[in-house]
C-alpha cells in the first residue's frame, strides 16, 4: 500500500489506495477545500484518482503558478457548456488552455457575435456559481465513436477515430455538458472563479486545413484573481496604444500592402531606424571578431536536400525553375551558404574559432493568417552568424556569445532575459550519441556562462539543442529573440572539416547563433517597446528647429546645417503656424528634441531646447547645445 511522500518531505502512509482529495483532507479542511488537482509524481492527476504505489505528491491551489493551466482549462469547458445551453445547435470541436487563455473551436451555421460573446460570459458565470460537480469517466472506443454518431458529432468522430487504440479514452461530465478530454480537472465548476473574460472570436480551419470546414474559435482569458485579470487586461490596452502596426503608419516608417503581402515597404524614417540599428550591429560584431560576408539568394536543391533543410523545410521554401531546368530555392535560411565560404581552402586548426556573421536577406512562405505586420513577413533579415570550432572551444566561444548578447540588449534597453534550454526533437537528424554530445556540450557551456536554464523540452533544431532567449518588455510580455545552437551534424552533411594538430582531417563544430532574430521583427519589438518614442540615438528624426517668428528662418536654417554637420538627425519647421501647434505635432510624430528659435535666440546665438513630454525649456548657446545632444546621440559602445 502506497506511501505518500510530501512537499515539506513527510511520509504518509495509507493501507489502500489513496486519492489526492483524501490526502488534502487528511492535511486539513482549509486545503481539502482549495485543492484543484494532484501531482503524482510530476503527473497531474483528478482529485478523486487512485493512487496505488509509493509515490511523491503535492496538491495545487490556485495559487500555484502551475495552477493557471488548470483553471483555463475548466475555464474552456464553462464556456463550451454555456454555448451549449444558449445555442444547442452548435458543435464543439477542441477547446484547450493556452498562454494567457484559453479557446475553443466550435462549429455553427450563425456567426457569433459579439452580443453574443456578453451572453456567453454571463452565463459562464452562473456556471461557475452552481458548482457543478466536473466527473471523470473512461469509455471504450466503441461507446465513445457510437455515442458521437449519435449526436451527429463528425469532427468528435474523426477525433476518436485518430486516437490510439491502445490509449484510455476519458470524458469529462459537468452538468449537461460532457466532452472528450483528457484532463485533468477541478472537482467542480466553482473553483474557476470569476476572474476571466471573453476577448474574441475569429475564423478557424478544422485540423488548420484550409480545405476543412471553418470554424469559429472564441477566446478567452481566465487568471486566479480579479486583481491578476485586470492587470492582463490593463497590459492589452497599453499593447494595443503601443501596437507597431498603428505607430509605424502614424509616424511614418513603414508600410505593407496587398501586392507584396508579407513584404515591408521601408519609408526613410523607417529605414534609418532600419540603418542604424544594422550599423550599431556592425560596430559590435567588428568588436568581437566577427567576419561579414554575404551569400546568394538562390540555391539549387541539391544544396537544400544534402543539408537537410529540403525535407524539413521544402513547404516553406520559394521554389524558381531557371532555363536550364534546374529547381533553385530562395534561401529560408543562411547556414548552408556559409558552410560554402568555409569550405573554400584548406582550414586549420589554427583558423578555429572562425566567426562568420551575415545580414542574410531570407524568405519563407509562412502562412497568410500568420503573418502580423512586421513582427512576422514572408521577407526578412537575419542577423544571423555561425562559428565554426573545436570541441574544446564550443564553451569558450559560447561564454563570449552570450556576454555579446546581454550586452547589445543592454544597448536597446531590455536587461530582463530568461533563457531556455530546447533539447533534441523527436524529428532530428544526426544519431543519438552526436545529439548526446552535442546536449552535453551545450550544459557545459550553460554552466561555465553562469546562464540559469529552463527546459524546453522537445524543441531543438532538427540538426541540434539550442538555448533560447526571451526578453521581457516594458509592460511584462516576453519576446523569444536570440539562439545559440550547437551543431554537430551539418559539417558531417555538407563535409567541412579542417586539418587537426595531429595532421588528422576532423570535424568542426557549428554554432548557429543569432541576436536580433530577424531585423523587422526587432524593430517591430523595439516600436512598442518604447512606444514610438525612441531613444536619442536610434530616432530617425534627433531635432527639429522649429521657428517662433519668420524672422528666425534663416537662423534655423544655420542651426540645422551645424547640427547636421555634427552628425544629428535634423528637419526644420518654418511655416507660419503658432509655436504651440508645432509643439503639438511633432510631439504626437514622438521627435525627442525640438530647437526652439525667435528673433531673440537669433541674436544671441542662442537655442531653447524642448524635450518630447516636457514643459520646460532650457536655453543654451548653441555650440554648447549641439556638443550636448551629440553626446547624448552617441551610440551605447
Amino acid at each position: 500500500m502506497p506511501d505518500i511522500t510530501l512537499p515539506d518531505g513527510s511520509i504518509r502512509q495509507y493501507d489502500r489506495p489513496v486519492t489526492g482529495a483524501e490526502i488534502a483532507a487528511d492535511i486539513g479542511p482549509g486545503l481539502a477545500r482549495a485543492a484543484l488537482v494532484a501531482v503524482v509524481d510530476d503527473r497531474e492527476l483528478d482529485l478523486d484518482q487512485a493512487i496505488e504505489t509509493n509515490a511523491a505528491v503535492s496538491l495545487l491551489t490556485r495559487r500555484d503558478e502551475a495552477a493557471l493551466e488548470i483553471i483555463r482549462h475548466d475555464a474552456a469547458h464553462v464556456m463550451a457548456e454555456a454555448v451549449l445551453e444558449l445555442y444547442p445547435e452548435t458543435q464543439v470541436t477542441i477547446g484547450p488552455a493556452i498562454e494567457n487563455g484559453f479557446y475553443y473551436d466550435f462549429h455553427r451555421p450563425e456567426p457569433f457575435t459579439l452580443e453574443d460573446l456578453g451572453r456567453i460570459e454571463r452565463r459562464m458565470h452562473e456556471i461557475v456559481d452552481r458548482d457543478e460537480p466536473i466527473r471523470r469517466e473512461v469509455w471504450s472506443r466503441e461507446e465513445a465513436v457510437e455515442h458521437y454518431r449519435r449526436t451527429d458529432e463528425p469532427f468528435k468522430v474523426e477525433i476518436v477515430e485518430q486516437i490510439d487504440r491502445d490509449q484510455i479514452l476519458s470524458f469529462y461530465r459537468q452538468g449537461g455538458f460532457l466532452d472528450l478530454c483528457r484532463g485533468p480537472h477541478a472537482p467542480s465548476t466553482g473553483h474557476v472563479g470569476h476572474a476571466f473574460k471573453l476577448m474574441s472570436v475569429a475564423g478557424a480551419y478544422w485540423r488548420g486545413d484550409s480545405r476543412r470546414p471553418m470554424l469559429q474559435r472564441i477566446y478567452g482569458t481566465a487568471w486566479p484573481d480579479e486583481k491578476r485579470l485586470k492587470a492582463y487586461l490593463t497590459m492589452l490596452e497599453e499593447a494595443e496604444r503601443r501596437d507597431h502596426r498603428r505607430l509605424g503608419r502614424d509616424l511614418g516608417l513603414f508600410h505593407i500592402q496587398e501586392e507584396a503581402t508579407g513584404s515591408v515597404f521601408w519609408h526613410p524614417k523607417g529605414w534609418t531606424l532600419y540603418r542604424e540599428i544594422e550599423r550599431h550591429m556592425r560596430r559590435r560584431l567588428d568588436a568581437h571578431g566577427y567576419m561579414e560576408v554575404r551569400t546568394p539568394q538562390l540555391i539549387d536543391r541539391s544544396l537544400w536536400e544534402a543539408s537537410g533543410h529540403w525535407e524539413k523545410f521544402r513547404e516553406n521554401m520559394f521554389i524558381a525553375e531557371s532555363e536550364d531546368e534546374r529547381i533553385l530555392a530562395l534561401k529560408p535560411m543562411n547556414c548552408p551558404g556559409h558552410v560554402q565560404i568555409y569550405k573554400q581552402g584548406i582550414k586549420s586548426y589554427r583558423d578555429l574559432p572562425l566567426r562568420m556573421a551575415e545580414f542574410g536577406s531570407c524568405h519563407r512562405n509562412e502562412p497568410s493568417g500568420a503573418l502580423h505586420g512586421i513582427m512576422r513577413v514572408r521577407a526578412f533579415t537575419q542577423d544571423d552568424a555561425h562559428i565554426f570550432c573545436t570541441e574544446d572551444q564550443v564553451t569558450s566561444e559560447s561564454i563570449e556569445f552570450c556576454d555579446l548578447l546581454r550586452q547589445i540588449y543592454s544597448d536597446f534597453g531590455f536587461r530582463d532575459i530568461r533563457v531556455k534550454f530546447s533539447d533534441r526533437p523527436e524529428v532530428r537528424a544526426g544519431s543519438d550519441e552526436t545529439w548526446d554530445r552535442a546536449e552535453e556540450a551545450l550544459r557545459v557551456a550553460c554552466d561555465a556562462a553562469g546562464l540559469e536554464t529552463s527546459l524546453n523540452p522537445g524543441e531543438g533544431a532538427f540538426y541540434g539543442p539550442k538555448l533560447e532567449f526571451v526578453l521581457r518588455d516594458a509592460i511584462g510580455r516576453d519576446w523569444q529573440c536570440g539562439t545559440l545552437q550547437v551543431d554537430f551534424v551539418l559539417p558531417e552533411r555538407l563535409d567541412a572539416v579542417y586539418v587537426a594538430a595531429d595532421g588528422s582531417r576532423q570535424r568542426p563544430v557549428m554554432l548557429h547563433r543569432a541576436i536580433l532574430g530577424s531585423i523587422e521583427r526587432w524593430l517591430g519589438i523595439l516600436i512598442e517597446q518604447y512606444a514610438g518614442r525612441f531613444p536619442l540615438w536610434l530616432a530617425p528624426v534627433q531635432v527639429v528647429v522649429a521657428t517662433v517668428t519668420d524672422a528666425a528662418t534663416d537662423y534655423a536654417a544655420s542651426v540645422a546645417a551645424r547640427c547636421r554637420d555634427a552628425g544629428l538627425r535634423v528637419g526644420t519647421d518654418t511655416r507660419n503656424e503658432k509655436i504651440g501647434y508645432k509643439v503639438r505635432e511633432h510631439s504626437a510624430a514622438k521627435i525627442p528634441v525640438m530647437l526652439v528659435v525667435g528673433a531673440r535666440e537669433a541674436e544671441q546665438k542662442t537655442v531653447a531646447i524642448r524635450r518630447l513630454g516636457g514643459k520646460a525649456q532650457e536655453t543654451l548657446a548653441l555650440s554648447e547645445a549641439i556638443h550636448a545632444l551629440c553626446t547624448e546621440a552617441a551610440a551605447p559602445e
